[in-house]
C-alpha cells in the first residue's frame, strides 16, 4: 500500500472508531430531556441535569456521569452502566432491572425504591449511599458490591466495606 494511501486508511479507521465509540446527537437529545432506549451514550455527561422520569433502557451508558444529577423514575433496565459515576445522584424509583453496573459508584447516592432486580453489581461502590427502601437486591449481589458504614441497606441485608 502506498503511503498516502496508508495514511487516509488509518484517518478513515480513526474516524469510524470515534464515532461508533458515542452518539453526539443521542448523548445532546438526552441532556435536553428524551426519552431515548437502546442509544449509544458511552461516556455521556448527564451530571448536574433534571431528567426525570425517563426512558433510557437497553442504552449503553458505559463511563456515564451521572454525579449530582437527579434521575428520579428513571428506566436503565437492561442497560450497560459499567463504570458509571453517580456521586450523589438522586435516582428514586428508578429501574436498574437486569442492568450491568459492574464498577459503578453510587457513592453518596439516594437510591430508595430503585429496582436492582437481576442487576450485576460486582465492584460496586455504594459508600453513604441511602438505599434501605431499594427493590430486589439479593445478599449475593451485595457480596459482590461493596459499602462502608454509612451506606444504609434494606433490613437484614449487609455489605462488604470498600478497601
Amino acid at each position: 500500500m502506498k503511503p498516502f494511501a496508508l495514511i487516509a486508511a488509518l484517518v478513515a479507521l480513526t474516524a469510524a472508531t470515534t464515532a461508533s465509540a458515542q452518539n453526539a446527537g443521542q448523548i445532546s437529545a438526552v441532556r435536553n430531556g428524551a426519552n431515548c432506549p437502546r442509544c449509544n451514550l458511552f461516556q455521556a455527561d448527564l451530571s448536574n441535569l433534571e431528567l426525570k422520569s425517563k426512558n433510557l433502557s437497553g442504552a449503553r451508558l458505559r463511563q456515564a456521569d451521572f454525579s449530582t444529577a437527579i434521575m428520579n423514575r428513571t428506566s436503565f433496565a437492561g442497560g450497560d452502566l459499567r463504570d458509571v459515576n453517580a456521586y450523589g445522584a438522586v435516582l428514586t424509583g428508578a429501574s436498574f432491572a437486569r442492568a450491568d453496573l459492574t464498577n459503578a459508584s453510587f457513592v453518596g447516592a439516594y437510591l430508595q425504591g430503585a429496582n436492582f432486580s437481576g442487576a450485576r453489581l460486582s465492584g460496586v461502590n455504594f459508600s453513604g449511599a441511602e438505599m434501605n427502601r431499594a427493590v430486589g437486591l439479593s445478599q449475593g449481589q451485595l457480596n459482590g458490591a461493596c459499602g462502608d458504614d454509612s451506606t444504609l441497606l434494606p433490613r437484614g441485608f449487609s455489605i462488604p466495606r470498600c478497601r
